[in-house]
Parts: C-alpha cells; sequence; structure tokens
C-alpha cells in the first residue's frame, strides 16, 4: 500500500475471517454489498483528509475527532455509529512505551474507518490475523480484536515495570547507589505516563459494551467487558509499581541518608580527637622564647609521649559515652 497516499492499507473482509486488499481506486467505487469495509489512513496526508472531510459520508463532527491532533481515549454514540479514541503502547524502534501512540476509529454495521498519525504495531497484528483468515467477521469483531490487540501488546510493558520495580527492590539493599535514583525516576514515570492514558481506556471501553448497537454482538459484548478487566487490572498494576517504587526511592534516600550520617559522624569524631593535639601543638610550635624544655634532648619524646597519652584517654571517655 502506498503510504504516501494517505491509505496505509485496506480491504474488504469476507465475513469469514479472511480479506482481500484494495488500493485508493476500488476504496472510491466501494459498496456494501461488496463486503465489509476497513480502511485505516495516516492523517498527516492531506490526500486521506480530503477524502474523511469529503468523500466518506460521515459526520462533520465524527471526521473532526478522527483528525484531531491530540485527544485522551474516550467512546461515543451517534445515529451511524460509534467512535472510539484508544491508545497503544508506543512499540517503534527507539521509542519510549510511557509515549502512547492514539488511534481514532469509527465503526458501523458495514465499515471501519480507522486514523493514525504515527505506526501503531496493533494494527499490524489485524493485518496479519485478516491475511492469515483468522481475522474478524462482523465491524463490531473487528472493534473488539483491536482492542485485544491493544491490551496484549500493553500486558509486556506492564510486566516490564513490575519486573524492573522487583529488581530495585533487591538492589537498593545491596547496592545503596546514587546511579539507582535516577532508574526509580524513570520507572515512575513511565507508570505515571502509562495510567494517565489507561484509566480513560478503561472507561472508554466499558462504555462501548454498554452501547445499544445491533451489529455489536453478546459475544462482542463479553469479550469488551473483559478486555475492560484487563485494562483495570494494568491500572491497578501501574499504581502498584507506583507506590512501590516511591517506597523504594524512600528507602533508598532513607540508607544514602544513614551513610552520610556515619562518615559525618566519624569525621565530627577525627576533629575531636585531634583538636586538642593541634591545638597543643600549635601552642608550643609558636616562634618566641621561654618555651618550656625547649633546651632539654628529651622534651620532643616528653611531649609525644603526653599527645599519645591524651589521644588515648580521649578514646577511653568515648567509648565509655558509647560516641564509638
Amino acid at each position: 500500500m502506498d503510504h504516501d497516499s494517505g491509505l496505509v492499507v485496506a480491504y474488504i473482509l469476507d465475513g469469514k475471517g479472511g480479506g482481500r486488499a484494495i488500493g485508493w481506486e476500488e476504496l472510491m467505487q466501494w459498496s456494501p454489498e461488496q463486503g465489509i469495509l476497513w480502511a485505516h489512513f495516516d492523517r498527516t496526508v492531506e490526500q486521506a483528509v480530503s477524502y474523511l472531510s469529503e468523500q466518506s459520508d460521515l459526520d462533520p463532527l465524527v471526521v473532526d475527532a478522527l483528525l484531531e491532533l491530540e485527544t485522551r481515549p474516550r467512546a461515543m454514540q451517534t445515529s451511524q455509529g460509534l467512535l472510539a479514541v484508544l491508545r497503544g503502547v508506543n512499540m517503534n524502534p527507539g521509542a519510549n512505551p510511557e509515549d502512547m501512540v492514539a488511534i481514532r476509529i469509527w465503526v458501523d454495521a458495514t465499515r471501519v474507518i480507522s486514523v493514525r498519525r504515527r505506526k501503531l504495531l496493533s494494527i499490524t497484528d489485524m493485518r496479519s490475523k485478516i491475511d492469515a483468515g483468522i481475522g474478524p467477521f462482523t465491524t463490531g469483531e473487528f472493534l473488539v480484536d483491536l482492542a485485544d490487540c491493544m491490551v496484549e501488546r500493553m500486558a509486556e510493558v506492564i510486566e516490564n515495570i513490575d519486573d524492573a520495580v522487583d529488581d530495585l527492590e533487591e538492589k537498593v539493599i545491596t547496592m545503596e547507589s546514587y546511579q539507582l535514583r535516577s532508574r526509580i525516576a524513570r520507572i515512575r514515570r513511565e507508570a505515571i505516563s502509562l495510567r494517565r492514558y489507561l484509566a480513560p481506556q478503561r472507561d472508554a471501553i466499558s462504555r462501548l459494551y454498554n452501547e445499544k448497537v445491533e451489529w455489536l454482538s453478546d459475544r462482542d459484548r463479553m469479550r469488551l467487558r473483559e478486555i475492560a478487566d484487563r485494562t483495570t487490572r494494568f491500572v491497578e498494576d501501574l499504581d502498584s509499581a507506583r507506590e512501590r517504587a516511591a517506597v523504594t526511592q524512600e528507602e533508598l534516600m532513607g540508607r544514602l541518608s544513614e551513610q552520610m550520617d556515619k562518615r559525618m559522624y566519624m569525621l565530627s569524631l577525627v576533629a575531636a580527637v585531634f583538636l586538642p593535639l593541634g591545638f597543643l601543638t600549635g601552642l608550643l610550635g609558636i616562634n618566641v622564647g621561654g618555651i618550656p624544655g625547649a633546651e632539654f634532648p628529651w622534651a620532643f619524646a616528653i611531649v609525644t609521649a603526653g599527645l599519645i597519652t591524651l589521644v588515648a584517654i580521649q578514646v577511653i571517655v568515648f567509648r565509655a559515652k558509647k560516641w564509638m
């Protein structure tokens, strides 16, 4: 398919799990008698925008929603069909998973129109299913299958976050390293970003299975309910990971603070030990006459012994007061 034309992929489904790929010419000539239509567009291409605005026979409000730049997950029913805006994790090479990719879907009894700005691998999954003959039979099943593919992609990312938090909880006990702080902050940021879209997406999917449309079967509604439940579990897992990461961060900061306190305490003890020694040696080192023992050959040894004795007395006193 020529992506430069704005039509990423289009199929006419045979109602048996398979389908036939088509191009712009056949898309323009499509009629419901030929089978269910699925057309996936790139909204950044003017030809796709022109088709949706002028030749798709969609309500202008629906077209505006399909072409909107930024939007949160939601679902709504109109007199023509269902509009759903969903988001999937960004699994593109070099991308951050928490930078979620939006897909806008219009579904009625005979066609599915989906629009994207960036590539979503769940669309590739749907194409593979159709090419293999195990794709959806109806438009309702298509909507459910696509939502299911997006949830499957999310599962791996959520599990990776949980594993990363588990790993940090172990390392914070042994490493006590400042390097762990950046990793904890990154995990918390990922969890917060993913939850930001998963929570409304859960509500959107929940609304889908409550909509009263004839082409959405009872089985489709049951699967949508299951997908909504899985999304709810993902949200709960993200909440748990975020809280565990916060506790781990507090534990790490506590350990690092305790480590710093111990070092400062040792430095204070060393300073306390050498303070009187420094005073005495400084006093004896002043360059004036009259220093006692200046002419006595054993004076230096006696002073050194006295200083050692003073250090010993200090150590005994510190231990007695349990400062050491």
